[in-house]
């Protein structure tokens, strides 16, 4: 149980922070710029959204089995594209988030005084814009962590690769719900990887809202 939860905050904070970063990025650039750049992006997003993210991940893992990727043993291959796939269809929360706190804030004193000093887009957006919209991103990655986790047992359980320690628990311990001895009898198989996958879970949730209450001005 230790090592799996060594393994599933590795994973989890990586894809989470990467995901949250390109969003971010993203949503800055649309929210400043607007315009036909902010349709564009913005349209990216939606067409994004539509697509159901558990038929592309069995669609993706079943092409791409079975391939190797240089420096990168074989047995964590699985893992490496699906974090890949997690980040390149994870960032459009950020993104709109981000996004609809530049919108507000371009317009505030602060930029229009950093823009008369003659900063330049790049100075605006990633040096006043974005760091000031990062208090609610912070509250979304805290809860996103303990979401990427349950994912990536999903997809083990499911025989989508993923290589969660966890999920490899849950997939060996099946069999054992019901037996000949009747339910649960073999509880120890599969119940501590439960309750470790729900805790880890309700944990990062509870994380996440009390650093809104903490981060929020409004609750201050």
């Amino acid at each position: 149980l230790l090592y799996a939860a060594r393994v599933s905050l590795t994973v989890s904070f990586v894809v989470t922070l990467l995901s949250e970063f390109f969003g971010a990025v993203m949503g800055g650039i649309s929210g400043y710029f607007g315009g036909w750049v902010d349709n564009a992006i913005q349209r990216v997003v939606d067409f994004l959204l539509t697509i159901p993210l558990l038929p592309l991940l069995l669609a993706f893992s079943s092409l791409l089995r079975g391939i190797t990727i240089p420096g990168v043993p074989d047995q964590w291959a699985s893992v490496v594209i699906i974090s890949v796939i997690l980040i390149a269809f994870g960032w459009m929360g950020a993104c709109r988030l981000v996004r609809g706190m530049v919108l507000s804030l371009r317009a505030l004193d602060f930029s229009e005084a950093a823009r008369a000093l003659g900063a330049g887009h790049n100075r605006l957006i990633f040096r006043h814009l974005i760091p000031n919209s990062i208090t609610p991103m912070i509250v979304l990655a805290a809860k996103d962590v303990g979401g990427m986790v349950l994912l990536q047992a999903t997809f083990t359980f499911i025989g989508m690769g993923g290589n969660s320690p966890w999920g490899m628990v849950l997939v060996r311990g099946r069999d054992w719900i019901i037996t000949q001895g009747g339910i649960f009898t073999y509880w120890w198989v599969f119940v501590p990887a439960t309750l470790a996958l729900i805790l880890f879970g309700i944990g990062w949730n509870l994380l996440g809202d009390g650093l809104n209450d903490a981060l929020n001005p409004r609750t201050q």
